[in-house]
């Protein structure tokens, strides 16, 4: 089945401010309902990423796709580490203890779709590169529900986070006043290994789930994207079902 492609969607450019850098970015959005801003992985806003949103859409919401680097309608690994790599004012990849510049950037779009579509908050999905972004917009007002696939950074300390105290704090509370979240990894995922979930465990579930973590059999990275195999059954179809139940129960029942 071919994805909807980027051409259908409405696009508006969006500036926040992050420190003392204003960061500005395009915004596609298509759908109506419920909103979910879907943050693309390291490869980029492929044809896997368009068919992910179609199936939000067609489940009776919206999406909002910020596009933060790369060519849109394919994918491209190497050349979007370069990238990201030469936007050091927004992207710190190898950093623990704090979150990149561009979650401030992200956490005010979501602010912005909350207010602009008058709903009671928005879901979030983070993928790889931006897994742990949806940890930290978790601890925002703005977000009633978050979704953090295969979150690996930083890339080289799979035991240490890329968040602050003060974000895990704010996540932690927010959590405890919105109900777990969710985050997805293959059991054999060399980049986002077993010590990324411990660390998250250790952080977050102490006594109280504050985010389910599930780990799915094989080997692959991308749960909901490149990896995902649309067959009933299939364990990262089975994943994709939780979250679209997770988003109606957060995002269409308050």
């Amino acid at each position: 089945m071919s994805a909807t492609q980027i051409d259908a969607y409405q696009r508006y450019s969006f500036s926040a401010v992050s420190g003392s850098h204003q960061i500005l970015h395009d915004v596609y959005y298509r759908g109506e309902g419920a909103p979910i801003v879907l943050i693309q992985e390291l490869p980029g806003i492929g044809q896997e990423t368009l068919r992910l949103a179609d199936k939000f859409i067609d489940a009776g919401f919206s999406v909002y796709l910020p596009h933060l680097f790369g060519p849109i309608g394919k994918t491209s690994m190497v050349g979007n580490m370069t990238r990201v790599l030469c936007l050091r004012r927004e992207f710190s990849v190898f950093s623990s203890g704090k979150s990149s510049p561009i979650v401030d950037w992200l956490r005010a779009l979501c602010r912005k779709v909350r207010d602009d579509t008058q709903a009671a908050g928005v879901g979030v999905i983070g993928m790889c590169l931006t897994g742990n972004f949806a940890i930290s917009l978790m601890g925002d007002d703005s977000v009633l529900a978050a979704v953090a696939s295969q979150p690996s950074m930083p890339f080289h300390s799979q035991d240490a986070l890329h968040m602050s105290a003060d974000e895990i704090a704010s996540t932690r509370q927010r959590i405890d006043s919105t109900g777990a979240m969710l985050a997805f990894r293959f059991a054999g995922d060399p980049m986002c290994t077993a010590k990324k979930f411990n660390s998250i465990d250790r952080q977050f579930n102490d006594g109280q789930q504050r985010i389910d973590l599930q780990t799915l059999p094989g080997r692959g990275h991308s749960v909901l994207t490149l990896d995902f195999v649309d067959e009933a059954g299939h364990p990262t179809r089975e994943a994709l079902d939780t979250v679209l139940a997770y988003f109606v129960r957060q995002l269409k029942h308050v």
